[in-house]
């Protein structure tokens, strides 16, 4: 697809500095630009790119104003970060334009599929699942029994969604990630064995919502594990069973949730945090990485770092006296000494 930047600038309500007619039909990194293409300038850290980019045209904001000469066209807008994710939303929309059933692919008769869906080849829905409209569904991905996936829905390939589990509208599943398979409960017996109890709840994930590669999140023992609208989690996060997260909530890789917990709305929560069972996590919520979270969290807006985790800035300060605990245990030893050779005793 060609588009001349006049005619993007129109479409985004920007302003064109240099050639209107110059023609754009793809996209590219600042650093990695070619003719063309169109980048985007956001982050002051990569201005020194604007100047030597081969981009046809760089998008910015209103504000920017360049301090050297340059050999590209702008197009200004309100919010250069904003404005292109929403052309990178349309690429993406254009690359996985597909509708119809492929052959190969399993649909029972008891299921029912919405209007312009694709079903690809070794897809396999269920008996009482339902598809919404414009939801796309890849190879390998298994629907189970009286599962519901919304309309504007995307499931790469090999997503599972286990029986009676619901999908909201526009929600995109990445490769790999599981929806509803049995959570972590097993009952310890007298000759020390477990006894696995039964699972007899599901998960729902409401609208808008996107998951990365290889997640998992369990379905409930009793009642609903339950994902709020906007929320996104990175690849592999473990999500367990009746855990509830709120809304616009994100979450990054190798992060686990164990049983039972409640995430506030607007949490931030960085890779590799670890969250005990049977607490709640306030609203926004944000926890640095590789944080463990041991006990509920009752204020909100605040910032959590550490194992088990603190106050964020208690915890950087921590950091600092943590490092100098080498330093100060030689100047104590010295210390000692000195005052052992003036016959103080410590």
């Amino acid at each position: 697809m060609q588009i001349t930047v006049r005619d993007l600038s129109v479409l985004l309500n920007g302003e064109v500095v240099g050639n209107p007619d110059a023609i754009l039909s793809t996209v590219a990194k600042i650093e990695e630009g070619k003719p063309e293409a169109l980048s985007f300038l956001a982050n002051p850290k990569y201005e020194s790119y604007i100047y030597t980019t081969g981009s046809t045209a760089v998008l910015v904001n209103k504000t920017f104003e360049p301090s050297q000469q340059l050999t590209t066209t702008l197009i200004k807008v309100d919010d250069a970060y904003s404005a292109f994710t929403f052309l990178l939303e349309q690429f993406a929309a254009a690359a996985t334009h597909k509708s119809g059933i492929e052959s190969g692919s399993f649909i029972s008769e008891k299921s029912t599929i919405g209007t312009n869906a694709y079903v690809a080849s070794t897809a396999y829905i269920a008996d009482g699942a339902s598809i919404g409209n414009n939801t796309k569904i890849y190879p390998q991905v298994f629907i189970g029994d009286n599962a519901k996936v919304g309309n504007n829905c995307i499931l790469f390939a090999g997503v599972k969604i286990y029986n009676d589990c619901v999908i909201g509208d526009n929600c995109i599943i990445h490769a790999g990630t599981v929806i509803g398979s049995d959570g972590f409960g097993f009952a310890p017996q007298a000759d020390k064995s477990y006894k696995k109890i039964p699972q007899t709840g599901n998960v729902i994930v409401e609208n808008d919502v996107e998951f990365g590669a290889n997640c998992s999140i369990d379905r409930a023992t009793m009642g609903s594990t339950i994902i709020r609208k906007g929320v996104k989690l990175d690849n592999l996060v473990q999500i367990a069973h009746n855990v509830e997260i709120g809304e616009h909530t994100v979450i990054a890789s190798q992060t686990g949730v164990a049983g039972s917990t409640k995430i506030g709305k607007y949490c931030i929560i960085a890779g590799q945090v670890g969250i005990v069972g049977h607490i709640n996590i306030a609203d926004g919520t944000v926890i640095g990485g590789q944080s463990g979270i041991n006990s509920t969290i009752k204020v909100e807006n605040q910032k959590w770092f550490g194992t088990p985790a603190f106050d964020y800035g208690d915890s950087l300060k921590s950091t600092v006296i943590y490092r100098k605990l080498p330093d100060m245990m030689k100047r104590l030893q010295e210390l000692e000494k000195k005052m052992a050779k003036l016959g103080i005793k410590n």
